[in-house]
C-alpha cells in the first residue's frame, strides 16, 4: 500500500524564508523545498531575479504523528504571520510514489569539491566520467542527503578534505548514507551510520549495497548514546543535523573522537552557530574551520 504524505506550503517575502525553513525542518520529516524564480543563465553571467514572493514547502507523513506535527507548525506559522505578510498554510495530500517521481526529475549528477561526484542511480547514462572522479551512486528515496542542499554539499567537501586512508568514521544522523559512502570512497576503513528514521536507514542500507560497500559500512536505526560506539574510537565524527540535536548529542559525539580526531558538523543556521561553538568549546573542542553557504554553517572541530 502506498504511503501518503501531507504537503504544507506557504507563500512569503524572502526575509521570512529562513524562520519558516527552521520551523519546517524542526517539525517536518520530508525535507524543505524553496521555490525560487528561474529563467536566467548563470553561465552567461546572468544574476537570478529578485523575487518579491517565494514558496516554502515541507512534507509530513500521514500517520499517527500528523496531528502533533501539524499543530506545532501551525502555531509557529501564526507567530510568523503576526510580523510578516505570509500566506495561510496550504495543505495537500500526495502519494509517496507521486512525490518521488516529481523530485527525481530534478536530481542530476552533481560534482562536489575536487573529485566527488554524486550520481543518481537512474541517471548513470548522463554521467560523463573524468579521470580521478570518486563516484557516489545514490537513490535517497525519502531520506535527506542528495548533495544538492548546502549543508550536505559542505559536509561532502569536509569529508573529502579530512578523511584519510584507514580512518574510522562515525556518521550521526546519516540520512541517505551519502557521507558514510563518501568517507569510504575517500579511503576510510570503516564507517558506522546512525539514523533514527526507519525509511532513511533502509534507504542508506540500499545505497551502501548499491555502492558495493556492505563490508565497510554498517547502518543502524539508532542514535547516541549507542552501546557499540566506544570512547575515543573514531578518527572522524560527522553530523549533518540540526543545531539542537548537535548540542543534545555533543557529549556523546565528543567522547567518541580519538585524541587529535575531528568533528565535522553541518545543518546549523548562522544565527545558531554561536551556541554550537560555545557548547563544543566548553567540552574542550577547538574550532578549526567554518564555512557558510546560503545562511547555513559547517564547522570543523578538533580534539586536543
Amino acid at each position: 500500500m502506498s504511503t501518503e504524505w501531507v504537503e504544507l506550503s506557504v507563500e512569503t517575502p524572502p526575509e521570512f524564508v529562513e524562520p519558516l525553513t527552521q520551523v519546517f525542518t524542526e517539525h517536518g520529516e520530508g525535507g524543505v523545498a524553496v521555490d525560487l524564480p528561474g529563467g536566467f543563465n548563470p553561465d552567461e553571467g546572468e544574476e537570478p531575479p529578485v523575487a518579491e514572493r517565494v514558496v516554502v514547502k515541507t512534507y509530513i507523513p500521514h500517520d499517527a504523528t500528523l496531528e502533533h506535527r501539524y499543530s506545532r507548525i501551525e502555531v509557529a506559522h501564526r507567530l510568523i504571520a503576526h510580523v510578516g505578510d505570509v500566506s495561510p498554510l496550504q495543505v495537500r495530500v500526495i502519494k509517496e510514489e507521486d512525490w518521488e517521481r516529481a523530485w527525481k526529475d530534478h536530481f542530476h549528477p552533481l560534482r562536489v569539491g575536487r573529485s566527488l561526484v554524486v550520481v543518481p542511480t537512474w541517471r548513470e547514462r548522463e554521467y560523463d566520467p573524468i579521470e580521478g572522479d570518486v563516484v557516489v551512486r545514490l537513490d535517497p528515496g525519502l531520506a535527506f542527503g542528495t548533495g544538492h542542499h548546502p549543508t550536505t554539499r559542505m559536509c561532502l567537501t569536509l569529508v573529502e578534505q579530512y578523511v584519510r586512508s584507514g580512518m574510522h568514521v562515525l556518521d550521526v544522523g546519516c540520512g541517505s548514507g551519502i557521507l558514510s559512502i563518501a568517507a569510504i570512497k575517500m579511503g576510510a576503513a570503516r564507517a558506522f551510520g546512525l539514523e533514527i528514521d526507519e525509511m532513511a536507514s533502509e534507504a542508506a542500507k540500499r545505497n551502501v549495497n548499491d555502492n558495493g560497500l556492505a563490508a565497510s559500512i554498517r547502518i543502524e536505526q539508532a542514535s547516541l548514546p549507542h552501546p557499540d560506539v566506544s570512547c575515543e574510537n573514531y578518527d572522524v565524527v560527522v553530523a549533518n543535523i540540526s543545531s539542537k540535536v548537535i548540542i543534545d548529542l555533543s557529549r556523546d559525539m565528543v567522547a567518541a573522537i580519538k585524541p587529535e580526531g575531528r568533528l565535522l558538523l553541518s545543518g546549523v543556521l548562522e544565527e545558531q552557530a554561536i551556541s554550537v561553538v560555545e557548547c563544543l568549546s566548553s567540552l574542550g573542542m577547538i574550532l578549526e574551520e567554518q564555512q557558510t553557504d546560503a545562511d547555513w554553517v559547517a564547522m570543523v572541530f578538533s580534539s586536543p
